[in-house]
């Protein structure tokens, strides 16, 4: 098994006529992907390398009420609508790639959709990989699968680049992936560390994740939580980059918008030192996480 995807999963693109969405498109298609069709306004009744597109999700649900998952590939400011039009047909699970959009625009999809009870992943996010069975996006570029191999690792980073890092170091150590997911970079996003934890705790092919961590922000200080009331009890492993914010002045930008430093909660000891406490493994460098990992899955 995974989570979030399954040989079930039935795609919808939203912006599937623009370079990314075609570049998006292909992506899936050639990776156990089964992307049923498109959306974007004006464009309805055309053909996408035989994939139909619909001018609103509205008709494509219509046409394929099996839809169940829609990658959104639109421009910034149309992300809303779009994410709004999706929840309304009430397609359960969104992931949004796209990057720059405004958080006014993110805080009414995400109010929305957890009255809806939408899954959101993103925005920002690279995407979802669930080895041999599918993915939503870019992650694992044109080659997944010199990066992913199916396994018992869960995956979580912020950033597209360390999930395909992540995945890649356990692959060298001849442990692959559950699934992996990139939750997005921005300062608000749909899905957190936590939640995820709680989705990989229901999956019995998952036995351990590995988590790319961050110096600033709370999320990490929620697995803590987690950890401590008992909702997570499967190993967790976590890197945390930064090393050199010790030495950079507090409420530094630190990459992308989900990254800054908060010397008062989120500075980088402070959070190492918690989570060891709570019992989740700290790796000093991302390339330990995997011994950490086996020690535990394997004492």
């Amino acid at each position: 098994m995974a989570i979030l995807l399954s040989k079930k999963t039935r795609v919808l693109v939203q912006g599937i006529t623009g370079k990314e969405g075609y570049h998006a498109l292909t992506a899936m298609r050639t990776y156990h992907t089964n992307v049923l069709c498109g959306v974007a306004p004006y464009k309805g009744g055309t053909f996408i390398d035989e994939i139909p597109v619909f001018d609103s999700v509205r008709e494509a649900k219509q046409s394929f009420p099996e839809l169940n998952a829609s990658l959104l590939v639109v421009p910034p400011r149309a992300v809303k609508e779009a994410a709004i039009e999706a929840i309304a047909a009430k397609i359960p699970l969104l992931v949004i790639v796209v990057e720059r959009v405004p958080i006014q625009d993110t805080a009414i999809i995400l109010a929305i959709a957890h009255e809806a009870g939408t899954r959101i992943i993103g925005p920002a996010s690279i995407g979802i990989l669930a080895p041999e069975i599918g993915r939503l996006g870019l992650l694992g570029g044109p080659t997944p699968e010199a990066i992913y191999r199916p396994g018992s690792v869960g995956i979580i980073s912020r950033s597209g680049a360390m999930t395909n890092e992540l995945s890649w170091i356990f692959h060298q150590q001849n442990m692959g992936q559950s699934t992996a997911i990139g939750i997005g970079g921005d300062f608000l996003i749909g899905t957190a560390y936590t939640e995820l934890l709680e989705e990989f705790e229901k999956d019995p092919q998952t036995e351990a994740t590995a988590i790319f961590g961050e110096v600033g922000g709370s999320h990490e200080q929620e697995i803590i939580t987690g950890k401590e009331s008992g909702i997570i009890t499967k190993p967790v492993a976590i890197y945390i980059g930064g090393t050199s914010s010790a030495y950079l002045p507090s409420e530094t930008p630190l990459g992308h918008a989900g990254a800054l430093l908060d010397r008062g909660m989120g500075n980088i000891e402070t959070k190492k030192e918690a989570l060891q406490k709570a019992g989740i493994l700290v790796a000093d460098e991302v390339y330990d996480l995997p011994f950490l990992v086996k020690k535990a899955i394997h004492p």
